[in-house]
């Protein structure tokens, strides 16, 4: 057992707190600890990585010290911290290098010591990955880094996001903080790190202070990689303790009237995990209670993900999803992916079940337990969603785009007396008040199938698809990238240039017809972007959800979404209409009005808005 693991290293060793001081500006950060060198023991062996970029620090130039900081410092994606692991991208090189993982882990584990510490002893941090193939190499990193933080590291091994999170809170492992190691559904050349502590996953300013020290660190270091890492991390099984955490919940809800432990038989659930790390949701959850999940795919961990993208969005994997459904008569699909923050479905009737639909999925049965509820989503959803989410007595609140951005926003209305249970993203990140304020992919699952059954033990026919009948879809929706043509060190600033200079022009009237959004009752202004109450988030990239009317009747039939890439140089517009021909319409007015009459298509690539206007001519 983990408990006894622990108790017996914790035993051998001295236990000794770190106390850190960190100034609220990153860049002038100073810090005093007492650092934790513990000495190998006769009886472990010891990982050894290989050294890298060994530098006399005498040969190091001004320049090239802005440049390796410049270089961990870009590997910041909003709360998350996301890289290029392994070759094979073209235009891309590695730069979530094993030297910059450890130096981003140490500073991690010494922000945690600083801002989490009770003093009790040194602090514990767990570690769980997706299958990637670069996660061998760099959870060695990891551990390396943990190691010269003075904390005492528990391998998790394949493991999901949420439950990385759960390790924080579940007897009798109870961690300090955790590490999610992932790159979410990205190429199996990219990696990444998520952080948590008991408080939950960590904001975007809380990773760019991390970041800040590790760039110094790695900036400054002879040797970019130790060589040693003197105590062998603690295996511990904590998936097994997620899914009996999340079969007692199934049970308790659905409480069975004739088979209690076994409240799925009668039920076929079918699986893709595309290779990711979700097949345990079958095997450890879903089979042992009794369902029938034959005809389930992809449930095998493969870090090349071979078969599809692991992503609820990707066309491949709903449409894979689906045929498995109707050629097994299932009762749903469920679609993972990679880490399983994620999830989308597939009801009886091969209905998929993803982006708005979802969102008003989980409304429906949010607001049957919470009625009045708000709900949070981000300003990509439809007029439509609204429309159901109000005609079901809740109120619906659209916020940034960006999970951490919708879901710390429920959060703080939850702070403000505004009761909010549900907090969902379009890309399928969805967080409920219930679990912590935790997006797991699993428990919106559970959710899912909880309802279902209880719709049958009701006498209902029907399946899970019924509850969103109603929801009116845009009749058009498109969705075009810009890519931002500058180096790539001025492409945020560029991109803010562009999208601030948009808000200009609407604010000005010089697009007739369109207005900034705002929702007046969550206290969010200003196209959804800016909080006008005491305490306003800090923005972590700038966009913009404006309305369109049209000029002659003044009726709203559609919205125009412009927003900064977190991941990427370019900038995103996504547009949604109610009637034929409303998006080239705004397309063509957006590219004629706007990108070419203010200037910025000099620095921007708007191929996409010519490509599209042409094809609908």
């Amino acid at each position: 057992m983990a408990s006894t693991s622990t108790s017996s290293l914790m035993a051998s060793k001295t236990a000794i707190s770190q106390k850190a001081l960190f100034f609220s500006s990153p860049r002038i950060a100073k810090r005093s600890f007492l650092t934790f060198k513990p000495s190998s023991p006769p009886s472990v062996k010891s990982l050894r990585t290989r050294s890298s970029n060994v530098t006399k620090f005498d040969e190091v130039t001004s320049y090239s010290l802005d440049e390796d900081t410049d270089k961990i410092r870009r590997l910041q994606n909003g709360s998350d911290v996301r890289g290029v692991a392994l070759e094979g991208e073209k235009g891309r090189t590695v730069d979530l290098t094993p030297a910059a993982i450890e130096a981003i882990a140490e500073s991690f584990g010494e922000w945690v010591a600083a801002t989490e510490s009770n003093g009790d002893g040194a602090i514990r941090v767990s570690l769980g990955r997706d299958p990637r193939v670069s996660g061998g190499k760099l959870s060695t990193a990891v551990f390396a880094g943990l190691a010269r933080a003075g904390c005492l590291a528990f391998d998790m091994g394949l493991a999901t996001t949420p439950a990385c999170f759960m390790s924080t809170l579940l007897f009798p492992f109870e961690y300090d903080a955790s590490i999610m190691m992932t790159a979410s559904h990205l190429p199996y050349t990219r990696n990444g790190l998520k952080f948590f502590t008991k408080r939950g996953g960590l904001t975007s300013p809380e990773v760019e202070k991390i970041c800040d020290l590790a760039a110094r660190k790695y900036a400054n270091r002879q040797t970019r990689v130790s060589t040693l890492i003197r105590i062998r991390p603690v295996q511990v099984d904590f998936m097994s303790a997620y899914s009996k955490h999340l079969r007692e919940i199934i049970k308790e809800r659905i409480n069975h009237p004739e088979h209690y432990d076994t409240p799925l038989k009668g039920f076929q659930i079918v699986v893709n995990a595309g290779n990711g790390s979700g097949g345990f949701f079958t095997w450890d959850v879903l089979d042992k209670l009794g369902a029938d999940t034959f005809g389930s795919l992809y449930l095998n961990p493969d870090g090349m993900f071979p078969n599809h993208i692991p992503n609820p969005e990707d066309k491949t994997a709903m449409s894979r999803t689906r045929a498995a459904v109707l050629e097994n008569s299932a009762d749903l699909g469920v679609v993972f992916d990679t880490d399983v923050d994620r999830s989308g479905v597939v009801d009886n009737r091969g209905n998929p079940i993803n982006g708005d639909k979802l969102i008003a999925l989980m409304s429906a049965i949010v607001l049957k337990e919470h009625p009045g509820s708000t709900i949070v989503t981000d300003a990509r959803t439809s007029m439509g969603l609204t429309k159901f989410i109000t005609e079901r007595g809740g109120r619906h609140c659209l916020y940034r785009v960006g999970y951490r951005n919708v879901i710390d926003k429920g959060v703080e209305l939850n702070r403000d007396g505004i009761e909010t249970h549900l907090m969902m993203e379009t890309s399928g990140h969805g967080a409920i008040k219930e679990n912590h304020f935790l997006d797991d992919g699993a428990y919106m699952v559970v959710k899912i199938i909880i309802e279902m059954v209880r719709m049958r033990l009701a006498g209902s026919k029907e399946g899970i698809g019924s509850l969103i009948e109603d929801l009116e879809e845009p009749l058009e929706a498109v969705e075009m990238r810009m890519n931002i043509l500058s180096e790539p060190r001025d492409a945020k600033a560029k991109g803010i240039e562009a999208i601030e200079t948009f808000r200009q022009y609407i604010e000005e009237g010089k697009l007739k017809g369109w207005e900034l959004d705002s929702c007046g009752e969550c206290w969010v202004t200003e196209g959804c972007l800016v909080d006008s109450n005491d305490h306003p988030s800090a923005i972590d990239a700038h966009m913009y959800r404006v309305l369109v009317k049209d000029e002659e009747s003044g009726e709203e039939y559609g919205w125009v979404h412009m927003r900064q890439s977190i991941h990427n140089p370019n900038i995103a517009l996504n547009m949604q209409s109610m009637r034929t021909g409303g998006c080239v319409s705004m397309t063509r007015l957006f590219r004629d009005q706007f990108l070419e009459a203010s200037g910025v298509a000099r620095f921007l690539d708007i191929s996409d808005f010519d490509n599209y206007i042409g094809s609908q001519s």
